[in-house]
């Protein structure tokens, strides 16, 4: 997956502990404004440490939900000091994302130029499937109980506008490991380079301050991968897997999820993105276990090409070696506004005659996958595979 280590508070924000008992954690971006300057826009709080706990909540908007939608978000924080005051040390976190085809119902006027559907991956053996989300909930703190509250009533405010498709409970695990056993995000920025990587500027001003996440989630086939040797791994991975040490470059296969997810630009900069991926799991019936991805950017386009060249090949034809131990089974997009626009979100669209109503688009032809419809890793059960 796209993999999140945890992440200090950059150095130009003041520090957690400078801050006033159960204030929100400071937001990275938001500086001071010049004399008779606007101040710039409050980002929601993406660039905070990762904590023990998270919930990840997406939700579909019910037909005529589209009010009750509206009436929560100005609430949202509100709703988190709510929470967040019976545990002034717990660090909760709320940040809500909105989909493409949900923000045209909610919102009139203009969009923020990078947001669209999640666009489904297919290579040779594997995919990346778009799932349906309209608004994503991601919830973290220090104890689950704080996370579990502050879900509790967020769904119960949507009861019957809106309607939770896919929920994980995220945990940490040891010392920010996956269920793989290896350090996930180890190459997060850190920063004003993790500012960067998140925060949209003035290349779309009007939405400046927010930010994009994309959402996966990945069931992982244990047994097969714990047949493997640690050599095996680690060139699956391309860092070793006590240290976490990336692998050199001689040794690093061109097929490893090191190799495939790092990404650059024209002037050969490295693009980075923020994740924050924790890992879940449940034992009961065939059980289920795996890294729920979260990854927020300046722009959804970095985070699509680490996924293309997983899925497809760099070049074509060469996969991520982790995708045949990880299957994804979920994919969505969404913006992520600042905390300014939740506060007081845009006028609802105005209402279109019927007569004006557009046809739906056209289909999209299907994208072949060159395989019998099975994914080749054997099961995703804790049975051994067959």
């Amino acid at each position: 997956m796209p993999p999140a280590s945890a992440v200090p508070p950059a150095p130009d924000r003041p520090s957690e502990s400078a801050r006033p008992e159960n204030a929100p954690p400071a937001s990275a971006g938001a500086g001071n404004a010049a004399p008779g300057e606007a101040p710039p826009p409050e980002p929601q709080d993406v660039l905070t440490p990762l904590t023990g706990a998270a919930v990840f909540l997406v939700l579909t908007i019910d037909p005529g939900g589209e009010q009750a939608v509206r009436d929560l978000l100005p609430d949202l924080a509100g709703l988190r000091r709510s929470v967040g005051f019976r545990a002034p040390d717990g660090g909760l976190v709320c940040v809500a994302g909105i989909g493409s085809e949900a923000w045209d119902r909610l919102f009139g006027g203009p969009r923020p130029a990078g947001l669209h559907p999640f666009r489904e991956v297919a290579g040779a053996r594997h995919r990346a499937p778009a799932t349906a989300g309209d608004l994503l909930i991601h919830l973290r703190a220090t104890r689950m109980d704080l996370c579990f509250e502050l879900a509790g009533l967020l769904t119960r405010r949507l009861a019957g506008a809106a309607t939770v498709v896919d929920s994980a409970e995220g945990f940490r695990y040891f010392d920010n490991r996956d269920l793989l056993g290896f350090v996930d995000g180890t190459e997060n920025p850190e920063g004003r380079a993790a500012t960067a990587a998140v925060t949209v500027g003035a290349e779309d001003a009007d939405f400046a301050g927010g930010s994009y996440v994309v959402v996966q989630k990945y069931l992982h086939d244990l047994d097969a991968w714990n047949a493997l040797a640690v050599e095996q791994q680690e060139r699956a991975v391309g860092r070793t897997k006590l240290a976490d040490v990336e692998l050199d470059d001689d040794a690093k296969p061109a097929d490893s999820h090191v190799a495939l997810t790092t990404v650059t630009g024209p002037d050969g900069e490295e693009r980075q993105i923020m994740r924050y991926n924790m890992p879940f799991g449940s034992f009961g019936g065939d059980g289920e276990f795996g890294t729920y991805f979260i990854g927020y950017a300046a722009t959804p386009e970095v985070t699509e090409e680490m996924l293309r060249n997983m899925f497809v090949g760099r070049p074509p034809g060469r996969h991520d070696r982790l995708l045949d131990f990880s299957t994804a089974v979920t994919g969505s997009l969404y913006y992520v506004p600042t905390a300014d626009f939740l506060d007081d979100p845009p006028p609802a669209p105005a209402a279109a005659p019927a007569s004006a109503a557009l046809p739906a688009p056209a289909a999209l032809p299907a994208v072949p996958v060159t395989s019998d419809g099975s994914l080749a890793i054997g099961s995703l059960k804790r049975t051994p595979a067959r």
